[in-house]
């Protein structure tokens, strides 16, 4: 007999039931079989007792007992291979760290999780966070690649279920702050629309206002500060966690965020800015309930490419305090 052995749940396996995951990967093992295993609490997933029709969720633990079950090979798309460079690289995100909670300020253009040609990403470092045999750190929610700021990630599973309730509940406050190109009117307010993810005529997946599919998007704004009627620095408040919602609201007051060519074209580029060509787009902040107690509150600086913008427009004058 084999030894006991415990599988992380890949992304690719997200929201599939056990059973299933079970056919997938262990196809020798009958069912009448798993469930007895299931029964007598030999398969566990993050340490608990699960049915048969419970759902799995990325990174997830699954505890495979000693019973000889030989396994398909499960090609973990968020493993990678840890250099010391790689671990040093991650370390130096870190803005804030305690025993159960870690955030990174996450730099623009490295996605998040792996995926289609994505090699590279936050989610293949996490190991890096620890040393020894601690289970590997989880992540909490997503950036988009090209967008920089706080990433939450917790140290064990318990911590990773309580903030995915805290951010499924909109429990959490986050901060984005943008340089869009011109001035919104009104100055500030709130913006709601029905969004949805639709595949264009180009083969490109694009999210679109649509009244009917949509999905309500929510966000407030308020501009911090202009530079006569070219470029406006803006706090934006999302209520609601839809794709691109930012992106696409901004596009829609007609002040699009600085590089964002897909959803602004050619009025997302200031003419005289060096970086006129990169996402203008930082997640600034975010406070929630920290697991153990009290107020977790966390900001992260502007990465170098909006650092620059901003001394560019002279907008670290107004920011004095609050450090880029």
């Amino acid at each position: 007999m084999s030894n006991v052995e415990t599988v992380a749940v890949i992304t690719e396996d997200a929201g599939v039931r056990v059973d299933r995951w079970f056919k997938r990967y262990y196809p020798s093992l009958k069912h009448g079989h798993l469930e007895k295993l299931l029964r007598t609490g030999q398969i566990r997933v993050d340490g608990g007792r699960v049915k048969a029709s419970t759902r799995l969720a990325v990174d997830q633990l699954v505890r495979i007992p000693p019973v000889g079950l030989k396994s398909i090979k499960l090609s973990n798309s968020n493993t990678q291979r840890i250099k010391d460079s790689d671990r040093e690289w991650l370390n130096n995100l870190i803005v804030y760290a305690d025993d159960e909670i870690v955030a990174l300020n996450k730099p623009p253009g490295i996605a998040v999780q792996g995926g289609t040609r994505v090699d590279r990403h936050i989610d293949g470092f996490l190991s890096g966070l620890v040393s020894g045999d601690r289970p590997r750190p989880k992540l909490v929610h997503r950036l988009d690649r090209d967008t920089s700021g706080v990433l939450l990630v917790a140290l064990n599973a318990k911590v990773a279920r309580v903030l995915g309730e805290t951010f499924r509940g909109r429990g959490v406050d986050k901060t984005y702050w943008a340089l869009v190109a011109g001035v919104p009117s009104p100055r500030e307010g709130r913006i709601e629309s029905a969004l949805m993810k639709k595949v264009g005529k180009d083969g490109y997946e694009k999210v679109v206002k649509d009244p009917v599919m949509g999905k309500l998007a929510v966000t407030e704004y308020r501009v911090i500060e202009n530079v006569g009627r070219s470029a406006s620095w803006m706090s934006l408040h999302p209520q609601s966690g839809r794709t691109h919602q930012l992106r696409v609201h901004c596009a829609d007051l007609g002040t699009p965020i600085v590089g964002d060519r897909k959803y602004g074209g050619s009025s997302s580029v200031i003419d005289g800015l060096a970086e006129t060509h990169k996402l203008h787009l930082h997640a600034r902040s975010i406070t929630l309930p920290h697991p153990a107690g009290g107020t977790l509150s966390i900001s992260a600086p502007l990465p170098v490419t909006m650092r620059a913008t901003w001394k560019f427009f002279g907008f670290e004058a107004r920011a004095s305090g609050d450090p880029l």
